[in-house]
């Protein structure tokens, strides 16, 4: 620009003594008509810079989302200007989703949280749906909702010259019918032979769930068995053991409000390992959450009572010399689970104890860690301890020591505990954008797990 502003001067200047009729006022105010038309020029080239800065702040918006709801590839297809990525660290967007119930109809609330360049540009939307809506209108509420909070930051991108944005007639929403009524129903049975010439195994196994879930009522049932018996011939010796066990489950639980909840469980089961014959109780429970259950998919404080009656029957008398009795225990646990940037934690205690004889008692703790030292890198704890006194069903008389051996019948002790740490490693690709549905839906990437 300086050498245009010379060139003009100095034209100037030539005209100025050719005519010899330009006045000095009339020069001045073409010396400062220049400088206007510099100091503009100065000027927009600024704006110009600094609108561009404020428009691209990232070359691309990488996601991360929690929880999970479905199918990360199904929310790329349907949303391909973003970029999702597995780790939160990597994200410059953080999507956190959660649901609560409120006037008869589920309320779900997306909140956007910048990061990196983005920090401080945090957005929140919301839609609502009809209870127990079927899955594909959640989905695509889901993706018509996103799509929706990310406006505001594909316009600070280069992407933002193809966003196009219109108004849609408002589409009333229609009756959701699902014909199983929220059911779900799980079947799975398995078998293993193994065996050779002085020795043979064989292990059979079956399960049937039917679960019911719902933002109000949760309902929970499982029938399973199993059996197992070993073989071995050695020279004049042929041992056979085996042993057998079933239980039916189930749990009906009713949502109240944000932290409370009640329900009840009901146990019918038999083991020869634990020389049962039949047992049968119903459990009568509460619980209360000190955060709100909507927020349950990054932190959980439990704290939860319940009553255990009912019968018991055992296969052989017991070392308190009872071949049946009638049990009321009491069970109350607190258990904690955070996720958060850093990794997860869920640690829990648990006490129990039958009121025919207090010293009869049991206490838990379990505890799961993971934590992200790195992109890419976790150390991974897990342990548990139990003091245990309360083994009234063991058999008076005894075990034989292939019991002992092939752990065929449960023996008196007074502690058990597990133990168990590792670590892991991914590196790759940190995309899940690119769809492609060949040989199954395995990860990218590496990974390595050692424990002992």
């Amino acid at each position: 620009m300086k050498d245009i502003y010379s060139h003009k001067h100095i034209a100037g200047q030539k005209a100025f003594y050719k005519v010899g009729q330009t006045s000095q006022s009339q020069s001045l105010l073409i010396c400062l008509s220049f400088t206007l038309v510099i100091l503009s020029l100065i000027f927009s080239q600024a704006l110009i810079a600094q609108e561009n800065q404020d428009k691209f702040l990232v070359e691309k918006l990488l996601i991360y989302m929690e929880p999970d709801f479905g199918s990360a590839e199904a929310f790329a297809q349907a949303i391909p200007f973003v970029t999702f990525v597995k780790d939160r660290e990597q994200a410059n967007i953080f999507l956190e989703i959660t649901r609560k119930s409120s006037d008869g109809q589920e309320v779900v609330k997306l909140k956007f949280t910048g990061q990196k360049e983005l920090a401080g540009k945090d957005y929140a939307v919301e839609f609502s749906l009809p209870l127990n809506a079927e899955p594909e209108l959640l989905h695509k509420k889901l993706v018509r909702t996103i799509k929706l909070g990310l406006v505001p930051y594909a316009g600070r991108t280069p992407e933002a010259s193809k966003l196009k944005i219109r108004l849609e007639e408002e589409v009333k929403p229609t009756a959701v019918v699902d014909p199983w009524n929220f059911w779900v129903f799980s079947l799975s049975t398995n078998s293993f032979l193994n065996g050779e010439k002085s020795f043979s195994y064989d292990s059979l196994y079956g399960n049937f769930s039917a679960n019911r879930v719902t933002p109000e009522w949760k309902i929970r049932l499982s029938l399973s068995g199993s059996y197992n018996r070993n073989s071995y011939n050695y020279e004049d010796m042929n041992f056979t053991s085996s042993s057998y066990g079933g239980s039916f489950r189930a749990l009906v639980a009713k949502s109240l409000g944000e932290h409370w909840s009640v329900g009840s469980f009901a146990n019918v089961s038999s083991s020869t390992y634990q020389n049962i014959k039949l047992a049968a109780s119903i459990s009568p429970a509460i619980e209360y959450n000190l955060f709100p259950y909507s927020q349950s998919t990054r932190r959980q404080l439990r704290i939860t009572y319940s009553l255990d009656v009912g019968p018991v029957y055992y296969r052989e008398e017991t070392i308190f010399d009872k071949t049946k009795e009638f049990l009321v225990r009491e069970n109350l646990s607190l258990t904690l689970e955070l996720k958060q940037k850093w990794g997860t934690i869920s640690t829990s205690i648990e006490g129990s104890h039958y009121f025919h004889d207090f010293s009869k008692y049991r206490l838990e703790f379990n505890n799961d860690l993971s934590i992200r030292l790195f992109q890419g890198f976790s150390i991974n704890l897990y342990g548990g301890y139990s003091r245990i006194h309360d083994l009234i069903s063991i058999a008076k008389a005894g075990a034989s020591w292939e019991d002992v051996l092939l752990m065929r019948k449960q023996l008196a002790t007074s502690y058990d505990y597990y133990f168990s740490v590792g670590i892991s490693y991914s590196f790759g690709s940190i995309y899940s954008n690119v769809v492609n549905p060949r040989f199954g839906s395995g990860g990218s990437g590496f990974s390595m797990h050692i424990s002992y």
